[in-house]
């Protein structure tokens, strides 16, 4: 029996192999170092561009992320996928750097309370079609709203755990994601893709 078989249960190869870099890696081992960052620098890449909306930046929280994550990979318990864990090193750097780069808003997100009725989810068409002026209109709104359509749609967390992330409650969460979508919406309406809506 292999140690990832003893560790955890682990019997694919490609899991197996996965966990060999990650073991590799708690020895500081910089060819795994290298491994684990090709595998996953296209997603974590594309994770903090979603976020920051600038290449350079997105670049920079994508290198500092790794860094981190090398250096704190003791504290990886194997729970999550290491890709989850990583994502939200990612995630965290990028809110950040959202955060540094604007001036604090004069106006709070006021909470309402959103009936689960009121908010309809994006239709998975809208995701596949004409998906470069999608993009294009997700990343025209402003940051509070960007990432948090960019948390639930594309990264898939709940509104709980985009509280937790953001530091704001369930209700301002919903609020973001509901105001993120109709600003969404009509973005593409005003674009002529009026057939999604």
């Amino acid at each position: 029996m292999s140690l990832n078989q003893k560790n955890n249960g682990l019997t694919g190869n490609y899991n197996h192999i996965h966990q060999d870099l990650i073991e590799a890696c708690r020895s500081n081992d910089r060819k795994a170092q290298v491994e684990i960052y090709k595998l996953y620098y296209k997603a974590m890449y594309n994770t903090a561009l979603r976020i920051v909306n600038d290449q350079t930046e997105a670049e920079d929280i994508m290198q500092e992320a790794f860094l981190d994550a090398f250096r704190k990979i003791q504290m990886y318990s194997g729970v999550a996928s290491f890709g989850s864990w990583l994502r939200k090193i990612v995630i965290n750097k990028a809110i950040n750097a959202v955060n540094r780069r604007k001036e604090t808003l004069s106006i709070e997100d006021h909470e309402i309370d959103i009936q689960e009725e009121q908010i309809k989810e994006i239709p998975f068409e809208v995701l596949s079609y004409k998906i470069d002026m999608i993009r294009k209109s997700i990343f025209a709104l402003p940051d509070k709203y960007r990432i948090v359509l960019s948390l639930f749609l594309l990264e898939g967390y709940d509104h709980e755990e985009i509280s937790q992330i953001l530091n704001i409650s369930y209700s301002a969460a919903r609020t973001r994601y509901s105001r993120a979508r109709g600003k969404l919406l009509k973005n593409l309406k005003d674009e002529k893709i009026n057939q999604i809506v």
